[in-house]
């Protein structure tokens, strides 16, 4: 269950905790006309960093311009945390980030694993994050909504903050 209440005094730490969480979410660069597809984020909580592997040839990266910004998106595994995270993404030639990113699963992507010339490490540079944050019990949200549908109340149903990367929080 997301901690409503850490959203608020930790909500950085909560949102690569759940990025830790999760198998995949969706990734998509901004003017490129292309739709958001399913990648698996590596989170750097010390850099603000995500790290993605891709191919050469997708049409994501085919699409990328330096500096370009992306957008990442996903649902927490329990279903009751949310984000939209912005940023700046580009290639990147950091061998070392790689191999320490590299496993079977990426290999298993790859005809030729990790020496494939096709393999591509992706740096998704974080500067703004939307993130929401629901108890996700059911009995409380079913209170919640007849509550507000036999009364002037809106629903409360979690907290919500925007982060900014250039600022403490």
């Amino acid at each position: 269950m997301a901690d409503t209440n850490r959203i608020l005094d930790d909500a950085k730490g909560q949102l690569f905790d759940e990025l830790d969480r999760i198998r995949a979410g969706m990734l998509g660069v901004d003017g490129t006309g292309q739709h958001m597809q399913p990648m698996t984020a590596y989170s750097d909580r010390d850099t603000g960093d995500l790290w993605f592997i891709s191919s050469k040839e997708t049409d994501l990266v085919r699409t990328l311009s330096p500096g370009a910004t992306a957008h990442f998106t996903f649902t927490g595994k329990d279903h009751d945390y949310y984000a939209c995270v912005r940023g700046t993404m580009e290639m990147s030639n950091d061998k070392a980030k790689l191999d320490e990113l590299w496993s079977p699963i990426a290999a298993a992507w790859f005809e030729d694993g990790r020496e494939d010339d096709n393999v591509c490490l992706l740096r998704f540079s974080i500067e703004d994050a939307s993130v929401w944050a629901t108890s996700g019990n059911p009995v409380r949200f079913a209170f919640q909504i007849a509550k507000a549908n036999m009364t002037e109340e809106t629903a409360d149903l979690g907290e919500h903050r925007v982060l900014n990367w250039k600022t403490a929080a």
